[in-house]
């Protein structure tokens, strides 16, 4: 059995470089929140809670991420506690200036990675490769300590697991589009067109077209060979397990389409799902349309359809009722997220046009202003790769893959009018 030594590695700041570093701030950069595989799909054996583990493979490599408004220089350690077995070399590297870097267990490591000079602001990449290792596996990794004058200004990186942030910091921020919408109007349809650009349907996307004030209606790219057109009602009873919710607060499926699956669920709110798969293509645009009615005894009845050009007809989704409630459609919005945190390294966008309400008396309104917002990882300053505009008269909504230029959250968007109501027979629908 091989014998190995813990090393306690030694913080910089003290020695040699503390002219330089005086003055800035020092970062522990966990690498949990931080940092991505090169493998994403077959990395969770590789990044933990714990940072880079188990990590075997030489052909895998890591990516760690920090955002600086500061140009200047970027001091680099390892202040955790090391395990050491036998000897490895790795190679960091920031804009393609590698140091390499070699650890013998019989020997005491100083902690020192390297110094880079960081010419523009925005993120840093920092890439973790290995290059060769006498045993099994590469040291593994929990943090970076990272310090210099690029750190002196406002840096931006998820900063511990608190709230589960390395769950949703590695997912990225979710950005919304918030319709401004006429007031006193009995809105009983909702329309919306949905374009995501070739190149940009990343797995773990959600692209939300038709959200309301109790649910929600869009596509998802779930794996390389599944898509779905997914729609869901909130139960009113606020929890995220379905299984605790009464029979009167219960979602009801009235009709579904034809292939279309439903059931509940949970996590992140409970009630009724419904979903069909269905292989949309990045590059077309889907119509989207949702009708929701108030009728008797404080029950809303809420029914999608889903538009998509291969076939030119409008299908079902599905039909829920509500109990406990009696309100014409509301809270409109549209909304990009990410639910995979091992493709948070990956930016995707997506375009809304043309969006349109119709009310109880037929009468259909545009709405062409949207307020643009971003979730929590966004807000807190963990991420900054979100961004919200207009392109082409639509309305665009990007995130993740860590890019530079990002959108002030509570901008008023507004889209060019364009004057295409849809035209729809609505007693032709399924």
């Amino acid at each position: 059995m091989k014998s190995f030594k813990l090393v306690t590695l030694i913080v910089l700041g003290a020695i040699g470089l503390k002219s330089q570093a005086q003055n800035s701030t020092t970062i522990s950069l966990p690498l949990a929140g931080n940092a991505y595989s090169s493998l994403h799909q077959d990395s969770e054996r590789t990044l933990s809670n714990k940072g880079i583990v188990n990590w075997s493979n030489p052909n895998e490599y890591f990516t760690a991420y920090l955002r600086v408004s500061k140009p200047g220089k970027l001091v680099i350690s390892l202040s955790d506690k090391l395990v050491i077995e036998g000897q490895s070399t790795l190679e960091f590297s920031i804009k393609n200036q590698p140091k390499k870097v070699n650890f013998d267990e019989a020997k005491t490591f100083d902690g020192k990675i390297g110094e880079w000079t960081i010419k523009d602001t925005g993120y840093v990449a920092i890439t973790i490769k290995g290059i060769n290792k006498s045993v099994a596996n590469f040291p593994s990794i929990q943090t970076l300590t990272i310090n210099g004058t690029a750190t002196e200004g406002k840096t931006a990186y998820v900063k511990n697991n608190e709230g589960n942030f390395f769950h949703w910091g590695r997912r990225g921020p979710s950005v919304h589009l918030n319709y401004q919408q006429p007031d006193n109007v009995n809105a009983e349809w909702y329309y919306n067109e949905v374009t995501v650009p070739k190149g940009e349907d990343i797995l773990g996307s959600y692209f939300m077209a038709c959200g309301f004030g109790e649910g929600y209606f869009g596509m998802q790219v779930n794996s390389p060979t599944e898509r779905h057109i997914l729609f869901s009602v909130w139960s009113p009873f606020n929890t995220d397990d379905p299984k605790s919710i009464p029979e009167s607060h219960k979602i009801k499926m009235l009709k579904k389409g034809e292939s279309v699956h439903t059931g509940e669920f949970g996590n992140e709110g409970a009630g009724g799902q419904s979903y069909l798969n269905y292989l949309w293509k990045a590059g077309n645009t889907y119509k989207f349309l949702l009708h929701g009615v108030p009728g008797k005894d404080s029950v809303t009845t809420y029914t999608a359809y889903f538009f998509a050009p291969e076939n030119n007809k409008w299908q079902l989704i599905a039909s829920f009722s509500r109990p406990q409630t009696k309100t014409y459609l509301k809270r409109f919005h549209s909304f990009l997220e990410n639910f995979s945190p091992v493709q948070g390294d990956l930016s995707r966008k997506v375009l809304f046009d043309n969006q349109w309400i119709c009310d109880d008396k037929g009468v259909w309104s545009e709405l062409k202003s949207a307020r643009f917002t971003t979730d929590n990882t966004g807000m807190k300053g963990y991420r900054m790769d979100y961004q919200g505009g207009t392109e082409k008269g639509a309305f665009y909504l990007k995130n993740g893959g860590f890019f530079n230029d990002y959108t002030t959250p509570r901008k008023i968007l507004n889209r060019t009018s364009n004057g295409k109501k849809p035209e729809i027979d609505f007693s032709k629908l399924p």
